[in-house]
C-alpha cells in the first residue's frame, strides 16, 4: 500500500494540548428502542444502531474509500459515522471506550449536559484514554432530543471519529411522527488534515475555490457601473481580502457526505404514503456550513441543538458545524425527494433522496450561485456616506465603520468592526434574496422560540463581551486578539446568570460551542429563549445570550471550526 494512507502523524497532541502548543440503500429497520433508521456507506462499514444504557465502543483506524482511492480513517466499532447511539431521558448511561490507536484520543458528548469529568476534553476535564485502555464515561441522562458526539483530541473529528446520538423522551414526545431519520453532514478529505492545516498557515486562501475573474468584472460594471464596481474593489483589494472568503477548506479537497455517503452514490431513506417523516440533521463537519433544502417539501422544524421549539414552516435552513435541527415533512404521492445539502461557498454539496421505492432516486437540483460577502457583512454602518479610501494603518479602513487593530488587540488582528449589528433577524450571506428570487422562506434565528417558558427567568446580572478576531494573511485565530495558549481562563459564580455578547470582528462565520451550559439566544421576548449548545456568529455583527452557570467544572468554550480552534478557545471555570 502507499505510504500516504496511513493517518496523521504525529497526533499524540490532544486537543486540547494542540490548542496550548441495504447495499446502497442501507435501509435499516429498528424496533423496540430504535426508532426506523437508515444509514449506508459506500463500500465501507454500516454503522450500527445501538440502544440500552451499557454501550461499548471501540476507537480504531478503518480502511475506507470515499473518492476511488483507499485511506485510513479514524473509526467507532469500524465505520464512519461511528454508531448512532439511542439513549432514553433518565436513564444512567455508561459508555465503554476502547482506544486501539496509537495515541491519545478522546469523546465529547456534544450538548449533552454532565459532569465534567464526563465531558471528554483532555487536559481540561479528564486526561484523555491512553493507547490501549479503556475509559468509562457513565452519567445520567437529563434531556432528550437530537445530538452528537466526536473526538476532541487532535484532528481526529476531520478523520472521521463522529457519531449520532438520540435521546428518546422520558415522557410523550410533544412531536408526532411515524418513521425517523439521522441524517449526519460531513466533509472527507484525502489529505491529512495536518497537510490541511499546514497550507492554510502558508496561504489562507490555499483552498479558495471562487476567486475573481474577469467575467465577474464586466458583470460588476453592468449591474453596478463603473463607478460603484470601482469603488468596491479598491476596497476588498486595498484590505487584501476577497469579497468570496466563506469557507477556508473548499470542494478543492473535500468530498461531502451524507450519513458517510458520497453524492454520487446518494443515501436514500424510505417512506410511505402519508407518513409524517423526521429528519434529525447533525453538522459533523469539521469545516463546513452547509444550506439544506428538499424540493417540493416543505420542512416544520421542531427542534433547535436537541430542544423542542414552537414548530415553524420553512424551505431552507443553514446549519453550521456542531449544530442540530430536526424537521417534519410530510412526502406526498409515490414521488422521491431530494435532500439537497450545499456547502455555504457552493464548492460543492452532498445529497440523499426520500423516496417510495428504493430503486427511485430524485434528481439532483442546481446549486444556488457563489454569495459575495457585502458591505453588510463586514459591519459597515450602510446610512452614513461612503467617504474616500483611508490609506493609513496599514490601509484597512474603507470607512469608519471598520478600523485597523493597531490598538487594544494589537498586530495579530487585521480587522476590526466599529459597528457590528444584530444578525438575529439576517439568515446569513447567500440566503438573504432566497424569498425574492426563488419563493424560499429561509430559517431565521428570530423564528425559534423554545416551546417550553424560559426555566431561569431572571435578568443577567452582568455581561461579558467578547471580539472573534484573526488575522486571515497568517491564519491565526483568537478571542480578543489573545490565541488560546495565552489567555486565562473566565471564570463564573456558580447560580449566577450572565450574559455573553460576541461580537464577530472578522469575515467569516464562526460557530461558538459552550460546552456543559446552555445558550439561551436572546431572540426577542425572554419568556421562551431557545437553548442551543452551539450559535451562529455572523461576519461584521454581533450574537448574544443568557446563561446560567449551573455545572460546577472547567468548561471549553470555542469556534467549532476545527482548524479556527487552535487560536479561538478559552476555558471557563465554574466555581
Amino acid at each position: 500500500m502507499p505510504n500516504d494512507l496511513w493517518p496523521p502523524h504525529n497526533i499524540s497532541l490532544t486537543r486540547r494540548r494542540f490548542v496550548t502548543g441495504l447495499t446502497s440503500a442501507g435501509i435499516l429497520a429498528g424496533s423496540g428502542l430504535v426508532p426506523s433508521l437508515s444509514f449506508a456507506t459506500p463500500a465501507n462499514k454500516r454503522p450500527e444502531a445501538l440502544s440500552g444504557k451499557t454501550f461499548n465502543l471501540t476507537l480504531g483506524h478503518q480502511l475506507v474509500n470515499f473518492t476511488g482511492v483507499e485511506r485510513f480513517a479514524t473509526s467507532v466499532n469500524g465505520s464512519v459515522p461511528g454508531p448512532t447511539l439511542y439513549w432514553r431521558e433518565g436513564d444512567e448511561i455508561t459508555i465503554n471506550v476502547t482506544n486501539s490507536l496509537p495515541y491519545i484520543s478522546s469523546v465529547h458528548w456534544h450538548g449533552i449536559i454532565l459532569p465534567s469529568e464526563m465531558d471528554g476534553v483532555p487536559d481540561l476535564s479528564f486526561k484523555g484514554i491512553l493507547p490501549g485502555t479503556t475509559f468509562t464515561y457513565k452519567f445520567k441522562v437529563k434531556q432528550s432530543g437530537t445530538y452528537w458526539y466526536h473526538s476532541h483530541s487532535g484532528f481526529q473529528e476531520q478523520t472521521g471519529l463522529y457519531g449520532s446520538i438520540v435521546v428518546l423522551p422520558k415522557e410523550k414526545d410533544p412531536v408526532s411522527y411515524d418513521r425517523d431519520y439521522v441524517v449526519v453532514l460531513s466533509d472527507w478529505s484525502d489529505e491529512r488534515p495536518e497537510n490541511i492545516y499546514a497550507n492554510l498557515k502558508k496561504k489562507a486562501d490555499y483552498y479558495a475555490f471562487n476567486k475573481r475573474a474577469v467575467s465577474d468584472l464586466n458583470a460588476d460594471i453592468q449591474s453596478k457601473g463603473l463607478a460603484k464596481t470601482w469603488q468596491d474593489r479598491a476596497m476588498w483589494n486595498q484590505m487584501r481580502m476577497s469579497d468570496r472568503d466563506l469557507s477556508d477548506v473548499t470542494g478543492r479537497t473535500y468530498t461531502f457526505l451524507m450519513n458517510g455517503v458520497t453524492p454520487e452514490e446518494g443515501w436514500v431513506g424510505l417512506f410511505k404514503r402519508g407518513e409524517r417523516v423526521r429528519l434529525r440533521f447533525i453538522n459533523a463537519a469539521a469545516m463546513t456550513l452547509f444550506d439544506v433544502r428538499i424540493p417540493g417539501l416543505k420542512m416544520t422544524v421542531v427542534s433547535a441543538d436537541g430542544q423542542n421549539v414552537e414548530p415553524f414552516s420553512i424551505d431552507e435552513f443553514r446549519i453550521a458545524t456542531a449544530e442540530t435541527y430536526d424537521v417534519i415533512v410530510e412526502p406526498a404521492g409515490d414521488s422521491a425527494y431530494s435532500i439537497f445539502a450545499q456547502a455555504i461557498d457552493r464548492s460543492g454539496y452532498t445529497r440523499g433522496s426520500l423516496t417510495p421505492d428504493v430503486s427511485v432516486t430524485a434528481n439532483t437540483p442546481k446549486m444556488d450561485p457563489s454569495p459575495i460577502l457585502s458591505h453588510q457583512d463586514m459591519g459597515m454602518d450602510m446610512s452614513a456616506p461612503m467617504p474616500g479610501m483611508d490609506h493609513s494603518q496599514h490601509a484597512m479602513s474603507p470607512n469608519k465603520s471598520i478600523a485597523h487593530a493597531d490598538s487594544e488587540f494589537g498586530l495579530n488582528v487585521d480587522m476590526r468592526v466599529d459597528a457590528p449589528r444584530n444578525a438575529i433577524d439576517d439568515p446569513g450571506v447567500g440566503l438573504r434574496d432566497h424569498q425574492r428570487l426563488y419563493n424560499r422562506r429561509v430559517l431565521k434565528y428570530s423564528d425559534l422560540y423554545n416551546l417550553y417558558k424560559t426555566i431561569d427567568p431572571r435578568e443577567p446580572s452582568r455581561e461579558i463581551q467578547l471580539h472573534l478576531t484573526g488575522n486571515m494573511h497568517r491564519y491565526m485565530w483568537s478571542i480578543d486578539g489573545i490565541k488560546a495558549s495565552e489567555s486565562s481562563p473566565i471564570n463564573l459564580k456558580y447560580g449566577e446568570r450572565v450574559r455573553f455578547i460576541l461580537v464577530n470582528d472578522t469575515m467569516m462565520t464562526h460557530p461558538i460551542h459552550l460546552h456543559g451550559m446552555w445558550s439561551e439566544l436572546e431572540t426577542g421576548g425572554p419568556k421562551h429563549l431557545p437553548r442551543k449548545h452551539t450559535i451562529i456568529v455572523q461576519p461584521g455583527a454581533k450574537a448574544s445570550y443568557r446563561v446560567t452557570a449551573d455545572a460546577l467544572g472547567t468548561w471549553a468554550y470555542h469556534c467549532h471550526l476545527l482548524y479556527h480552534m487552535p487560536g479561538m478557545f478559552r476555558s471557563i471555570v465554574v466555581a
